[in-house]
C-alpha cells in the first residue's frame, strides 16, 4: 500500500545522490544470518574497532557503541524516521513512529497522558494481573507448554486490545491482523513489497478502529484522542496500529525473554525470594541483555560525522540497541545476567529522545504481572530439556519457541 503523505508529513531530506559504499573490513564480513542467529560476538568486535560501520549485508550503517547510539537517538534533525523507505509507514500510513518534528509531536501528544505511569497503574494493574492469572490457570494442569503462543502473546494482545477499546472476544482477530501486518512490513524490508494480506488486514482493522473512535466513548484511549481534535480519524487509526504493533510484538518478546533469562539462571530465582519488587530489576536486566527490538532505523538528513565515520545524506543508519546495551564502557561484565548491577536503567531498550517508547510503563506492568503469575502458580517451572528456547531475530529478538515444564 502506497504511503499517503500529508502536507506536513513530507520527507524533507530524501536521498538524492548515490555514492560508492565505504569499506569497513569488519562490517563487510558480517552477514544478516549472523545478526539473526547470534549477533553479540559480531557486535562486540564492531563496537571495539568499527563502532560506526558500513555493512553491505544491511546496505547501511550499523552503530553499536552506547554513546553514539544515544546521540543519534536524540538527534532527530540529523537522523530521522521520516523517510519513504520506512517500511511500517508504507503499510499503516504516517504516525508518531514514522514522523519527526512538529508532526511527530502532534501525533504523539494525545497518547502521552493515558500512558503515564500513574494512569497506567490505575487503569491496567488489575486487568494485567487478572489476565495473567486466567492464562496460567488454563495452562497449569498440562505440566508443560510453549509459553510464547499460549501465554506471552495472548497476554500482550489482550491488554493492548483492551487499551484500544476493543472487546475481549476480538483478541484472536486482532492477533491475526497483527501477524498479517507484520508479515507485510517484513516483506517490504526484504525488498519484496507490501503483501495483499497485510493490506487487507490493515483495512479490516482500520474499519473496526473507526467504529470505536466514532462511537464517542471519551473514556477509551481512542475516544479521548478523538475528543482532543488534534488528529483526524485516519491519523488516530494509524497511531492505534502503532500501539497495537508495539503492544504485541515487543511486549511479547520482552515477556518471553525475561522468563527465559530467569529460567536459565536458577540462582536468581532464589534471590527473588517471593519479593515482587525484585521482578523490576530482573526485567530491566533481561531488556539489557536481549532487547525485544534489537535495532531501529534512522535516515541521515544531511552529511554527518558519527563516531569518525562520514555518513552521507540519505544513508540508512541502523542503531543497534543490542550492541549499545552490552557496551563494556557502560556495563561491567556486559554478557553476564546480573539484576543487581547499579546502572540497569542506562539500557536503551525503550529508545531515547523524541521516539522513546510511549508504552514503556504498560509494557513493564505486563511483564511484571506475567513473571509473578508464572513463578507463583507453576511450581518447579523450568525450561523443557527436550524443547527449544533459542532467541533469534535480526530486528525483533525473542525465542521462536519457549518450551517449559513444571511440577
Amino acid at each position: 500500500m502506497q504511503r499517503q503523505v500529508e502536507a506536513d508529513c513530507e520527507v524533507q531530506n530524501p536521498r538524492t545522490v548515490d555514492h560508492a559504499p565505504p569499506i569497513f573490513p569488519l562490517g563487510a564480513a558480517v552477514t544478516a544470518a549472523q545478526l539473526d542467529a547470534d549477533p553479540h560476538p559480531a557486535l562486540a568486535r564492531l563496537r571495539a574497532e568499527e563502532p560506526v560501520s558500513w555493512l553491505p549485508s544491511l546496505d547501511g550503517w550499523l552503530v553499536t557503541r552506547h554513546d553514539l547510539v544515544l546521540a543519534a537517538m536524540r538527534d532527530a534533525a540529523t537522523f530521522t524516521v521520516d523517510d519513504p523507505r520506512f517500511s511500517t509507514a508504507q503499510v499503516i500510513g504516517p504516525s508518531m513512529l514514522s514522523l519527526d518534528g512538529e508532526a511527530h509531536a502532534r501525533h504523539r501528544a494525545p497518547f502521552v497522558g493515558p500512558f503515564r505511569a500513574a494512569e497506567v497503574g490505575r487503569r491496567f494493574t488489575e486487568p494485567c494481573g487478572d489476565e495473567a492469572e486466567r492464562l496460567v490457570e488454563r495452562l497449569a494442569p498440562a505440566g508443560g507448554a510453549e509459553l510464547r503462543a499460549t501465554f506471552a502473546g495472548p497476554l500482550a494482545a489482550a491488554i493492548v486490545t483492551r487499551a484500544l477499546g476493543l472487546d475481549a472476544a476480538e483478541v484472536d482477530a486482532v492477533l491475526a491482523a497483527y501477524q498479517a501486518i507484520v508479515a507485510s512490513v517484513t516483506s517490504i524490508t526484504a525488498g519484496a513489497g507490501a503483501t495483499g494480506a497485510g493490506s487487507d488486514a490493515f483495512a479490516g482493522l482500520a474499519a473496526r478502529l473507526r467504529a470505536v473512535i466514532q462511537g464517542g466513548d471519551g473514556s477509551s484511549l481512542l475516544g479521548a484522542a478523538a475528543a482532543e481534535g488534534a488528529l483526524s480519524t485516519e491519523q488516530i487509526v494509524s497511531n492505534a496500529a502503532v500501539l497495537l504493533f508495539g503492544g504485541i510484538e515487543t511486549t511479547d518478546g520482552m515477556i518471553a525473554n525475561a522468563v527465559r533469562h530467569l529460567l536459565l539462571e536458577p540462582s536468581w530465582r532464589s534471590w527473588l525470594d517471593g519479593d515482587a519488587r525484585r521482578l523490576d530489576p530482573v526485567i530491566d536486566e533481561s531488556l539489557r541483555l536481549e532487547p525485544a527490538a534489537a535495532v531501529i532505523d534512522r535516515y541521515a538528513t544531511t552529511e554527518a560525522s558519527l563516531g569518525g565515520a562520514k555518513v552521507a545524506r540519505g544513508d540508512l543508519v541502523r542503531l543497534s540497541i543490542a550492541g549499545a546495551n552490552r557496551d563494556p564502557a557502560v556495563f561491567g561484565d556486559p554478557d553476564r545476567f546480573d539484576p543487581t548491577r547499579p546502572n540497569l536503567r542506562r539500557h536503551v531498550a525503550f529508545a531515547q529522545g523524541p521516539h522513546v517508547c510511549v508504552g514503556v510503563h504498560l509494557a513493564r506492568l505486563e511483564a511484571r504481572a506475567a513473571l509473578d503469575a508464572l513463578l507463583r502458580r507453576l511450581p518447579g517451572l523450568r525450561l523443557d530439556p527436550d524443547g527449544a528456547s533459542c532467541v533469534r531475530g535480526l530486528v525483533f529478538r525473542k525465542p521462536v519457541r519457549l518450551d517449559v515444564v513444571w511440577g
